[in-house]
């Protein structure tokens, strides 16, 4: 008998549920953590900066939900761990996390640096790997199902023209192939993993990027998508809730290329 079908819209409310984001205080993370308080959901963001955003002070108010901000280094483990915990009691539990802390240099390969290196693979693959390990972790004791979405990159997918990035495309890739390996370990535990792809997005390290480059190659961030425009964070929020949410509920170790199609192909002018 074939399963009766159900409404879509309450698929995608997160109310009442808890999450982690890392990376949360700004950028990509804070455009997620305003779209879970907008669902409904409490938050739990975890950055280095020493404060979020203004806007950050308006949501519980605006939104009814309960939030908490928590300097935090996702590379040091006594700082992810001791903040998870402090994360884990103001919440009480948590459903998922969405893990967007990251960083970027776009430096010639032979001018990277081992430390350079070093720290982008430390905040961008240990930081993903284990703030996602202490979500599951938590889950499993919780014995509750969750989603965790992680971010990869349009680097995971192919390189971009015009930028070197040779570290963080190596980071993004691990990233990646992480979702997928997560994607099938916990699933049996009704964890599901999954990932996003963003593109250009105009956010603040986009833009120290522009500032490095010369005019011609910072405009092929507009013009190289087949949609002829850099992406905003009002283009990635609508993916990550569906993959928090019960409308993802059979959707597990895939990753959304939000590019605006740069990732399939490019338009040359």
């Amino acid at each position: 008998m074939a399963t009766p079908l159900r409404n879509v819209h309450p698929l995608f409310e997160l109310r009442g549920r808890n999450y982690i984001v890392t990376g949360g205080g700004q950028g990509i993370g804070f455009a997620v953590v305003r779209a879970i308080a907008e669902y409904g959901g409490n938050i739990a963001i975890l950055d280095l900066r020493e404060q979020p955003i203004e806007e950050y002070n308006t949501l519980a108010c605006q939104f009814g939900v309960r939030t908490i901000y928590l300097k935090t280094d996702v590379s040091n483990e006594e700082s992810l761990t001791s903040s998870f915990s402090q994360a884990v009691e103001f919440l009480g539990c948590v459903h998922g996390a969405f893990t967007s802390a990251g960083i970027v240099i776009d430096k010639p390969f032979i001018e990277q640096t081992w430390a350079e290196v070093q720290r982008i693979q430390d905040v961008n693959v240990l930081g993903t790997f284990f703030a996602t390990q202490l979500v599951a972790k938590q889950l499993l004791k919780q014995e509750t199902p969750g989603s965790i979405v992680q971010v990869a990159s349009i680097t995971a997918h192919g390189v971009l023209p015009k930028h070197r990035m040779s570290a963080y495309n190596a980071s993004k890739g691990a990233v990646k192939v992480l979702t997928e390996a997560l994607g099938v370990e916990l699933a049996p535990h009704g964890i599901r993993v999954n990932s996003i792809s963003p593109g250009f997005i105009d956010s603040y390290q986009t833009r120290v990027v522009r500032d490095l480059k010369s005019p011609e190659d910072s405009a092929i961030m507009d013009t190289a998508p087949p949609l002829a425009r850099i992406g905003n964070f009002n283009d990635l929020t609508g993916a990550v809730i569906y993959l928090l949410s019960d409308a993802s509920a059979y959707t597990v170790g895939a990753d959304i290329a939000i590019t605006g199609g740069l990732h399939v192909g490019r338009i040359e002018m």
